[in-house]
């Protein structure tokens, strides 16, 4: 079964299943959709037989497309979700669901009655040490996660704004809590503390928060503090997770896994397979099949991950714990 896709964004994101895609056996991108003709033409020049569009809704109308990818701002989603639902029209969303969590719980409202399949780019859940990690874990008692995501500001038109980016809890570090929640469970309270310390006097209209931490309890009654900055010199960049357990240490970074057990005995762990490339193939296979059991990410389960971050947003903003 020959595929047509069709992408809306023309960032990195883009670029980075776009190229995937493209090598794909029977899978085409047929168009790409950006805020302006432009830079839908820019981005389609780099790839071949790309139709181009400055509005969703004509992209949709003129092509006849069997999935679709969002990769665009947390502020822009929503009518384009609700668009393809209507449509009945799988797609791949990356993160952030959105900047808030009422769009979010609207769209998983509107998949209930229309459902369609859904992936989100949660695609450090595709790592093979995330698999070995939530195998380790089932087999250990958890007592705590400790988890930062340590990196430099991101100068754009939209990231430094609170309303068009959520901040960096809800942008970024989404990745580390909901590998969090993929790994060892649901959270059931946060207590969050954000401030402004240097971004804010470098830069001008910065709204969101250059340093935070938050503290989560979880459903199995283990502890999580996740911490997370962006005041680091550009190319500066820390992050990771470590689970303390009756057994050890599980301590993941990006680029390995350390299992350290009694007697500091370190077994080390690489991922081969890039976890871009399986999100990709899964998530095509699905809708070709219409099987959707190897989803990592559905839209529905991505709303808990939305949910945690937006309520440390909230607690840090009134200085409360919140209910989840």
């Amino acid at each position: 079964m020959s595929m047509k896709v069709g992408l809306a964004g023309t960032g990195w994101f883009g670029k980075v299943h776009a190229e995937i895609l493209s090598k794909m056996d029977g899978v085409s991108v047929a168009a790409v959709c950006g805020t302006s003709a432009a830079k839908a033409e820019a981005f389609a020049a780099q790839f071949s037989g790309m139709r181009t569009y400055d509005s969703f809704l004509d992209m949709l109308d003129a092509e006849k497309l069997d999935a679709v990818y969002l990769c665009v701002p947390p502020y822009a989603h929503g009518d384009m979700e609700s668009l393809l639902i209507e449509r009945g029209i799988p797609f791949l969303v990356e993160k952030p669901l959105h900047t808030g969590i009422e769009t979010p719980r609207s769209i998983v409202e509107q998949l209930k009655l229309r459902p369609v399949i859904t992936s989100v780019g949660y695609h450090l859940r595709y790592r093979e040490t995330v698999k070995q990690m939530r195998e380790s874990i089932e087999q250990s008692g958890l007592g705590m996660v400790t988890g930062a995501w340590m990196g430099s500001f991101v100068n754009n038109a939209w990231w430094p704004k609170q309303e068009l980016s959520g901040g960096q809890f809800v942008e970024q570090t989404t990745h580390l809590v909901d590998l969090m929640r993929y790994v060892a469970g649901e959270a059931t309270e946060v207590y969050a503390s954000f401030a402004q310390r240097e971004m804010h006097r470098k830069y001008d209209d910065v709204s969101v928060a250059d340093v935070g931490t938050v503290t989560l309890k979880l459903a199995s009654g283990a502890i999580a503090n996740l911490s997370n900055t962006c005041i680091l010199p550009d190319g500066m960049f820390d992050t990771g997770l470590k689970f303390y357990t009756a057994d050890g240490v599980l301590d993941w970074t990006m680029s390995e896994l350390k299992t350290i057990t009694s007697g500091n005995d370190v077994q080390v762990s690489k991922d081969e397979a890039n976890p871009y490339e399986l999100e990709n193939e899964i998530f095509i296979h699905a809708v070709r099949t219409g099987d959707p059991s190897g989803i990592c990410s559905s839209y529905e389960d991505a709303l808990r991950s939305q949910e945690i971050t937006v309520a440390a947003t909230e607690s840090a903003r009134t200085g409360k714990p919140i209910q989840i």
